[in-house]
């Protein structure tokens, strides 16, 4: 939509329809002077309260994990340990000599 043309039927309607007697003397000059006194909004505050519940749940997440690793250390000692499996896989290249690959 064209907003020149907005604005000018808003305009045209506002003219049409003028302000009643119920509206306060001054009423605008008191909303305009609250408008401009308004203080800034803080982009620090904004951001802070967010992040600190973030760092809430992300501490939370950091303590299940570790408790969770240290039920699964307990359970590593068994033979065939899934965790002895991997380590194996992972650094069985190393063991072979490298003129053996070629």
């Amino acid at each position: 939509m064209n907003l020149n043309e907005l604005h000018a039927k808003l305009i045209a309607a506002a003219r049409n329809h003028p302000p009643g007697s119920q509206t306060p003397y001054a009423f605008e000059k008191r909303i305009m002077s609250r408008l401009k006194a308004s203080p800034a909004p803080n982009v620090w505050a904004l951001w802070g309260a967010p992040l600190w519940r973030a760092a809430l749940s992300c501490v939370a997440i950091t303590v299940l994990c570790g408790l969770w690793t240290f039920s699964a250390h307990r359970a590593a000692d068994e033979p065939g340990s899934f965790a002895q499996d991997f380590e194996a896989a992972v650094f069985a290249p190393l063991n072979e000599h490298l003129e053996d690959a070629w």
